[in-house]
């Protein structure tokens, strides 16, 4: 299920606690922006990016499930898609969209099933 995707793999290296706002992040093909917010909320855990002028200054939220790896010595988070399947996921306005169960749910159908034949 989708819910899946709203959790830190093991593995990823992430430490609960660890603020990860102005954390670069990298998408396997390249730099996409930095984090201007992060959510640690159980079942709903995210970071919200700041792509800049890369697209267009969107801010495009990512599942925490998507994040492959952080490394806290070089700020930076690596997630495991293209710049093509996150410039792709639903629209995301932070006013709006944040706490949206709706859209979460959108979001999380996206990553957890959408992207992979992408």
């Amino acid at each position: 299920m989708a819910n899946d995707v709203w959790g830190y793999q093991a593995n990823s290296g992430h430490q609960a606690g660890t603020d990860l706002a102005g954390y670069k992040v990298e998408a396997t093909d390249g730099h996409i922006g930095k984090v201007d917010k992060h959510s640690e909320d159980v079942d709903a855990q995210y970071i919200v990016v700041d792509t800049g002028p890369w697209i267009f200054g969107k801010h495009v939220l990512l599942p925490a499930g998507t994040i492959t790896s952080v490394d806290t010595a070089n700020q930076t988070v690596q997630v495991g898609r293209t710049k093509d399947e996150i410039k792709n996921s639903p629209e995301f306005d932070k006013d709006q969209h944040t706490g949206d169960a709706d859209y979460h749910q959108q979001v999380g159908t996206y990553y957890d099933n959408g992207t992979r034949g992408v």
